[in-house]
C-alpha cells in the first residue's frame, strides 16, 4: 500500500506485479474495494503487467486534503480523480480497467483525459447513463430502487448506520447465482468505514438524477459529459448476463459513443461482480482485448 498525492486527495493505492511491467490501473466499484481484483491479479502479473489498484474517494485510507472540500460522488469528480492519479504516477500507455464506478470513471478519462491511456476495459456499467433525463425502462427503474432510496431520510440513515447490512443485501440480489464467502464481503466492507463514504454515496445518486447540485469544480467536465462526450480509446465492455443492478441493456447499442472502437462481451451465468464471480473470464477478456 502506498499513498499517491493529487490536487484533491491522498489516494491509497495497492501496487503489484513486475516493477518494469506495463502499467495497468484497475479501479473498483461501489460497494466494493480493490480486493475485487485479487483473483485476476495472477494472470495479469504473468502477462507482464504492473497493476495499480487505487481506493476511490470515500473508500479505505483515501482521504481529502482539504477538510472543506465538497464530498461529491458525481461522475465528473470520480473521473478527474482517476486522471489526476495517472498524472501523479506519471503513467503512460496505460491499460485502464474499471468495474462499476470504476468503469464510469474510466469512461470520463477516455473521453476527456485520454492522453495517458492505450485502451479501456469497462465492466458492469455503460457510458452515458448518468444524465438526469436519461431514458429508463421500468425494469431498470426498478433495479435502481436504492438510488431513489437515498433521496429519503430513511435511506440516508441506512447509508450511515446500516451500511453493511444494506450492501450485503445488494451483493446477494445483484448477483443472484453467486454464493460469496463472508470473509470476502467483510474484507470489502472495511473500506466503507471511511467517514466520507456515506456522504459520497448519497451525493453520487442524488447528483446522477438531478436532485443535488454538483461541486462547481467539475462544472466544465459535467457540461462536456452531458453532450455526451465520446470515448476516444478502444474499449471492451464486459457485462454479466445476470447483472440485476446495471442491467445488460445499459451497455447495448453504445457503439456511437466510442470513436476508436467498441466491443461487448456478455458472460452467461454471471451477475454484477464479474471480477469476483468469473475471474478467469475477466482475465481472458483483459488480456485479449
Amino acid at each position: 500500500m502506498s499513498t499517491v498525492v493529487t490536487p484533491d486527495l491522498e489516494i491509497a493505492c495497492e501496487t503489484s506485479g513486475p516493477e518494469d511491467g506495463n502499467p495497468l490501473v484497475a479501479v473498483h466499484g461501489w460497494p466494493d474495494d480493490p480486493h475485487c481484483w485479487d483473483a485476476v491479479l495472477p494472470g495479469l502479473h504473468a502477462a507482464g503487467y504492473r497493476v495499480f489498484r487505487p481506493y476511490l474517494r470515500g473508500f479505505g485510507a483515501t482521504r481529502f486534503r482539504d477538510p472543506d472540500k465538497v464530498r461529491s460522488g458525481q461522475i465528473g469528480a470520480l473521473g478527474k480523480d482517476l486522471a489526476d492519479l495517472l498524472d501523479a504516477l506519471d503513467l503512460r500507455d496505460v491499460v485502464l480497467v474499471g468495474h462499476d464506478w470504476g468503469a464510469r470513471a474510466s469512461y470520463v478519462v477516455g473521453a476527456l483525459f485520454p492522453e495517458r491511456v492505450r485502451r479501456i476495459v469497462a465492466i458492469s456499467a455503460g457510458h452515458a447513463t448518468n444524465r438526469p433525463d436519461a431514458a429508463l425502462s421500468w425494469t431498470l427503474t426498478h433495479a435502481y430502487w436504492y438510488e431513489w432510496f437515498v433521496a429519503t431520510e430513511r435511506g440516508r440513515n441506512a447509508m450511515h448506520d446500516d451500511r453493511r447490512a444494506f450492501c450485503h443485501y445488494l451483493w446477494k440480489t445483484w448477483s443472484p447465482t453467486w454464493t460469496f464467502e463472508s470473509s470476502q464481503f467483510e474484507r470489502a466492507a472495511r473500506a466503507w468505514d471511511n467517514e466520507d463514504w456515506p456522504a459520497i454515496t448519497v451525493h453520487a445518486y442524488l447528483h446522477r438524477w438531478g436532485e443535488a447540485a454538483g461541486d462547481p469544480a467539475y462544472d466544465e467536465i459535467e457540461r462536456r459529459l452531458a453532450e455526451p462526450a465520446p470515448v476516444l480509446r478502444p474499449t471492451l465492455v464486459v457485462h454479466g448476463a445476470d447483472d440485476a443492478d446495471n442491467l445488460p441493456e445499459t451497455t447495448e447499442g453504445k457503439e456511437h459513443l466510442f470513436r476508436a472502437g467498441y466491443r461487448r462481451v456478455l458472460l452467461d451465468g454471471v451477475g454484477h461482480f464479474p471480477p469476483r464471480e468469473a475471474p478467469a473470464a475477466v482475465t481472458e477478456a483483459i488480456l485479449g482485448s
